[in-house]
């Protein structure tokens, strides 16, 4: 028999958690406060696998080769685009969350975003402390998310049968 965590999940469940590098300072924050929230629904920090890349715009790589490998049952991304004057940010960013879309539908894995992309950022101490608490907050409902979309999961693969290629050739 199979040991379960309290929230009903396989005692190996093994979430993966790509973070960018770039504000690692705020970003890092989300990326504690999932690791504690998911540590309340049973999985602990030693099944949580933490990657750094250097930004958002290498997440989507990373996640996919991560899903590929099939031993993790999510991935969580987290990172800050921001506008840094070189390029446009909401070029990074639509690139970075449809990267991350494309990732959970071509390889079944699901991929959470805590990627925030605001409109105004500055590097002031003010939206320094806002986004400092803001990804706390984000953090732990990306975890929420995680835990959800994996019940969510598992409630589908419970229902059994063929997929709809399957039941169309049967």
């Amino acid at each position: 028999m199979h040991q379960t965590t309290p929230a009903g999940f396989p005692a190996a469940t093994r979430i993966a958690v790509v973070s960018a590098g770039w504000h690692a300072d705020i970003v890092g924050q989300a990326r504690q406060s999932l690791l504690a929230e998911l540590a309340t629904h049973g999985i602990p920090a030693a099944q949580v696998d933490c990657l750094e890349v250097p930004g958002a715009f290498e997440i989507p790589l990373l996640a996919q080769r991560i899903a590929r490998q099939g031993r993790h049952a999510a991935i969580v991304a987290c990172g800050l685009v921001v506008d840094g004057g070189i390029y446009r940010h909401d070029f990074v960013a639509t690139a970075v969350i449809d990267g991350l879309m494309r990732v959970q539908l071509d390889t079944g894995v699901p991929v959470l975003s805590c990627v925030l992309t605001p409109h105004t950022f500055h590097e002031h101490e003010e939206h320094r402390e806002f986004f400092t608490r803001h990804f706390v907050l984000k953090g732990r409902q990306a975890a929420q998310a995680c835990v959800q979309v994996l019940a969510a999961a598992r409630q589908v693969e419970a229902w059994g049968g063929p997929g709809p290629a399957l039941a169309a050739q049967g």
